[in-house]
């Protein structure tokens, strides 16, 4: 199979996982504030399920490693596609919403 489109397939499983990584994040802050907000809604006191509040703060911890790392293996595998003679431009189209965005189509350079 060509070079460029196995970069393409890789690519593609890269972009939806960093996708993933960031709206868990994402979901897991909206989370956070909906705790908060509804503590104070019931009016229990600040201790009331903090031990909840500091795990979720735990799990948020390590999505943000998790995105790091993730950002470490687009940089490794973008010297991987160097290594491999594939030269490739991004080419996207605007998503009119994050959440339908069309994948990046990688398109081999001259």
């Amino acid at each position: 199979m060509e070079k460029a489109f196995v970069a393409q397939r890789v690519a593609n499983k890269l972009f939806a996982t960093e996708a993933a990584v960031d709206g868990a994040l994402s979901e897991a802050a909206a989370l956070m504030s909906d705790l908060l907000a509804a503590r104070k809604e019931v009016k229990t006191s600040l201790v009331f399920a903090d031990d909840v509040q500091v795990k979720l703060m735990d799990a948020m911890k390590a999505l943000s490693e998790a995105r790091t790392a993730m950002v470490a293996v687009h940089n490794e595998l973008h010297e991987a596609q160097l290594r491999l003679g594939v030269r490739t431009k991004m080419v996207y189209e605007k998503p009119v919403h994050l959440a339908t965005a069309t994948p990046a189509v990688m398109r081999e350079v001259g």
